[in-house]
């Protein structure tokens, strides 16, 4: 077989691409699928994916031949169950069927993934006072298309599709890839279709006055399908349910007596539960859907770190699964070299050849530093001494990468070059190939020395040598903290411009200095690596009108050459982004500055119906009664951007913990003004838990305790 879809069933998908509303996502472990809001798989990059590769290309359903008509669509709260409501268009008298007005009948599907499987239940009733006998028609193709095809990359030649295989309720379509791998794709339907074939399924269905028929498929990748579709809906349906509330019952219960924000809380902590990943070294959360369904190193670390104080649990995960894929031996073709932690693993087709280098690539210059950053903050978060004692080996094996290939001309700063032609020519959390630049526009040439990666070395330095101390290597201790302080006077002298009033956003390979103001330079500020004196000139300089366009803080201020408020990495607004110059806000004694954040992004997401925060926006100034404009291939959601408004509301109101003394600290909160209080439930510390509140009292927050178990204590430093 040449195609995968026949021409009348390219057709089909034509018509059916138009109909409207928004895609709708749903993910489960290594699957997730993206609909159209009717429940189809008709745009381009709309299917049932499974491991890197589109397992089900195709999907609708026809009613006598035409398609219904939508009605509304619906994604639950807890992000598990995805639900359209449609009915039929009209339809007059043909092949000795009564004439059919619009709206008699109702469709409702109902679709969720579990593992491997996505399920649907299509329920339709009669609501005419006459019976009618009904043709429903699913249509299906698969393509098995690696993910980086979708997304656009071409390739030379594609393995063989297979003959569909068949029983009286079931079909198996299949194709042998280039990595002579075996992928298929098996619906079976319930009750039997009438009428099975490669690319279709009729039901013929006889409906008197307000009668009511069920049909059931489940779709399943790699594996075959053993039970009753009908049986397997409720019981796992159930299962990913209660896989989600577990992950949820961990987590600390916030609540703020603001609806709108209670619901942006509810809506982030349901994007987490959904895009965390269960693996052998524990709970990872995987990127984002579509495109960053896998695991990320940077992406994971940042948002365990943003996490940490709700749900440490995550971060053990994180921190060991990364720690399992640290690279021992230098890799050309993938970026690696001994110590070095992942920045991507893919499963595809492609990746597996070869022909893309993601199945383990290591073009992530600071997933090294975040590592060890991470690990120290987990040690700060639960005392928990016996995970790093296992993980120190690899801590050890991430600050040689540091000396050893991080910083490979000596000159006390790490830099990035990529080894491969295929790889990523930008190597920090930036990677877009524009986006490290000079005043003049230039792009700048490597080896690159970015402003952030220095304050994360600074960082990991500090983390590793509490680590250390903890460990019983007093004398590795002192002498990271000396490297520490040395690097931060070095960095001082070149990086800070005086004249642009922040930090210079890299030294390019001349270590000639990249002027040019950025949200990079409030990193500076969120690894504390910035001198005391400076915080303030910094925050200042980014809370101008040039980066602070109402919604956050720009990736690039308004001004500079490559300004684009449109572009990825060049004038967007990114939640993660400003959640971690909150943080540096808040580390510098500048809580005000941070619950600014914490407003515009919670008052851009209060114009998303969800409450959802998107990977990115644009940067255009707010205008009154408008929300932020949205950009366009955005992931949504995506694990950072969901931890976000986490992240945010521990910086404003200053968290600290000390498990050793078993000891929460709110230093300097400030509570932002439309967020008269917030309780905290279940905030663990050891095996002890806390109920707590902090309201507004005038200019002043209070604190307050509810609930408090076990030998442990809270206090509220005020500023």
């Amino acid at each position: 077989m040449d195609s995968p879809i026949a021409q009348p069933l390219a057709e089909e998908a034509e018509t059916a691409a138009t109909q409207p509303g928004r895609t709708l996502t749903l993910k489960h472990g290594e699957s997730f699928a993206v609909f159209n809001a009717a429940g189809d798989f008709a745009g381009e990059s709309q299917g049932l994916y499974h491991r890197d590769t589109r397992h089900l290309s195709f999907l609708c359903i026809r009613l006598n031949g035409a398609a219904p008509q939508l009605l509304s669509a619906s994604l639950l709260d807890d992000n598990t169950e995805l639900t359209s409501d449609l009915t039929n268009p009209p339809q007059w008298e043909e092949e000795g069927r009564e004439p059919l007005p619009r709206g008699r009948l109702h469709l409702r599907r109902t679709r969720f993934l579990c593992g491997d499987t996505c399920y649907e239940r299509l329920a339709v009733r009669n609501y005419d006072d006459r019976a009618h006998r009904l043709r429903l028609e699913t249509h299906f193709a698969a393509d098995f298309a690696d993910l980086f095809e979708v997304r656009g990359r071409k390739r030379a030649q594609r393995g063989q599709y297979h003959r569909a295989d068949f029983s009286t309720s079931s079909v198996t379509l299949a194709y042998t890839g280039l990595d002579a791998r075996r992928r298929k794709t098996v619906l079976r339907f319930e009750p039997a279709p009438n009428h099975l074939e490669a690319q279709r399924a009729v039901h013929e269905v006889e409906l008197p006055p307000g009668g009511r028929q069920v049909l059931f498929l489940t779709i399943r990748c790699d594996a075959a399908v053993t039970e009753r579709p009908r049986d397997a809906f409720g019981a796992s349906l159930r299962s990913s349910r209660q896989a989600l509330r577990q992950l949820r019952a961990e987590a600390v219960e916030i609540e703020s007596g603001h609806a709108v924000f209670d619901e942006m809380l509810r809506r982030a902590g349901a994007d987490l539960a959904m895009l965390v990943t269960h693996t052998p070294q524990g709970p990872y959360p995987y990127a984002g859907v579509p495109w960053y369904s896998t695991a990320f190193g940077r992406d994971a670390l940042i948002t365990a770190w943003q996490t940490l104080w709700l749900a440490p649990r995550l971060a053990r995960g994180v921190l060991r699964f990364l720690a399992a894929h640290q690279a021992t031996a230098v890799d050309p073709n993938t970026d690696a070299e001994p110590g070095k932690i992942l920045h991507e693993t893919r499963q595809g087709e492609m990746a597996v050849l070869g022909e893309v280098p993601f199945r383990h690539y290591y073009g992530s210059i600071d997933s090294t530093p975040l590592f060890i950053m991470l690990a120290g903050a987990y040690l700060d978060r639960t005392g928990d001494v016996a995970t790093l004692r296992e993980l120190w080996p690899n801590i050890e094996a991430a600050l040689g990468w540091i000396d050893t290939y991080g910083d490979e001309d000596g000159d006390g700063f790490v830099e990035y070059l990529r080894k491969t032609p295929n790889g990523l020519l930008n190597q920090g959390w930036k990677d877009s190939h524009d986006s490290i630049s000079h005043a003049d526009g230039r792009t700048a040439e490597g080896p690159i020395a970015l402003v952030e990666m220095q304050g994360y070395v600074y960082a990991a330095w500090r983390a590793a040598a509490r680590i250390a101390a903890r460990l019983g290597e007093p004398g590795r201790a002192q002498r990271l903290e000396e490297r520490a302080a040395a690097l931060q006077v070095a960095f001082d002298a070149a990086f800070w411009d005086e004249s642009l009033g922040t930090y210079v956003l890299a030294l390019d390979g001349n270590k000639d200095p990249c002027r040019v103001r950025s949200s990079n330079a409030g990193h500076a500020l969120f690894a504390g690596i910035a001198l005391p004196q400076r915080a303030e000139r910094v925050a200042h300089t980014l809370l101008q009108p040039s980066s602070f366009c109402g919604w956050g803080i720009r990736t690039l201020a308004a001004g500079e050459a490559r300004f684009n408020p449109m572009s990825y990495h060049n004038g967007s607004v990114w939640p993660h982004d400003n959640a971690m110059i909150a943080e540096g806000f808040a580390r510098y004694g500048l809580g005000h500055a941070a619950a600014r954040l914490l407003t515009a992004l919670f008052q851009a997401a209060s114009f998303d119906p969800a409450r959802r925060l998107p990977e990115l926006f644009c940067g255009f100034p707010r205008r009154h009664g408008q929300g932020p404009t949205l950009y366009p291939v955005a992931c949504s959601p995506q694990a950072w951007a969901a931890s976000t408004p986490f992240a945010l509301l521990r910086a404003c109101l200053g968290l600290r913990f000390s498990p050793e003394q078993g000891r929460v600290v709110l230093e300097s909160p400030v509570l932002p003004d439309f967020l008269p209080s917030v309780t905290l439930r279940r905030l663990r510390l050891g095996e002890g838990q806390f109920d707590l509140r902090v309201h507004r009292d005038g200019d002043r927050a209070r604190l307050e305790v509810l609930r408090q178990s076990g030998d442990l204590s809270v206090a509220l430093h005020a500023g």
